[in-house]
């Protein structure tokens, strides 16, 4: 099982998790499970309305807006990334967080490196899946990394022109 750290309250933790990844060639076993977005279009009612928290994993291939319409019955989109020179799911987590306001949870899985870490905050991602054995706090220093940032993005933080502005 992969470690995940979760984002909670301004610190990174140590977290369970809840979730099963099944892939589309495997039987879905009891609980909650994270699919595939092909496998969550065909069997997301049915496992929906068995009453299970269930979440799609997207490729970088596929947009997040497929999803537009089903964001209020998904517990977790988890973002996966192929290699850590890809980074087209900031994108995704930008989108997801500003035009659909999606308040679950959004996770990192694949090539997830510790190096990333203060990007994929910045962009709204608040679930890891680190693929470098790096431990909560190793991933919070690197979240906190640099007292400056230069554009807005969905945490929120100041950006530096209108620090100096003031």
């Amino acid at each position: 099982m992969p470690t995940l750290i979760r984002s909670q309250n301004g610190a990174m933790v140590l977290a369970n998790d809840a979730f099963t990844h099944v892939d589309d060639d495997q039987d879905v076993p009891p609980g909650d499970v994270i699919l595939s977005l092909t496998r969550f279009q065909s069997e997301g009612d049915r496992l929906l309305s068995e009453g299970r928290a269930v979440g799609v994993r997207l490729t970088t291939e596929e947009a997040v807006e497929v999803l537009a319409y089903d964001l209020p019955r998904i517990a977790v989109v988890a973002l996966a990334f192929p290699k850590f020179r890809d980074g087209r799911h900031y994108s995704n987590a930008r989108v997801l967080r500003e035009r659909y306001a999606f308040p679950r949870e959004v996770r990192a899985v694949g090539d997830v490196l510790r190096e990333q870490a203060g990007f994929m905050f910045r962009c709204g991602i608040d679930a890891y899946e680190p693929a470098d054995g790096s431990s909560p706090e190793q991933w919070e220093r690197a979240t906190r990394r640099f007292r400056h940032v230069y554009q807005r993005a969905a945490d929120g933080r100041t950006p530096a022109f209108v620090e100096r502005g003031s």
